[in-house]
C-alpha cells in the first residue's frame, strides 16, 4: 500500500516538474528552474513519493518471495 501511495505522489510531482519545464524556453536557466522547483510544494511530492516507494519496495518483494 505504501508503494502505491508513493507511486501516486511521484506521478503527481513528475507531471508538475514537466509542466514547469515550460518556463525554460521563456528565458529561465536550468539553475533558476531547479531553484524555482524546490520552492514549489507540489514538485516536492515527486521526491517524497520516491522515498515512500523505496520504503515500500522491500515489503512488496517479501510478499512475493517463494519459500
Amino acid at each position: 500500500m505504501l508503494f502505491l501511495i508513493g507511486f501516486g505522489l511521484t506521478v503527481a510531482g513528475g507531471v508538475m516538474l514537466i509542466l514547469y519545464m515550460n518556463l525554460i524556453p521563456a528565458g529561465l536557466t536550468w539553475t533558476g528552474y531547479w531553484q524555482f522547483v524546490i520552492k514549489q510544494a507540489e514538485c516536492l511530492l515527486f521526491f517524497v513519493g520516491i522515498i515512500l516507494m523505496l520504503i515500500g519496495l522491500p515489503r512488496i518483494s517479501h510478499r512475493f518471495k517463494d519459500d
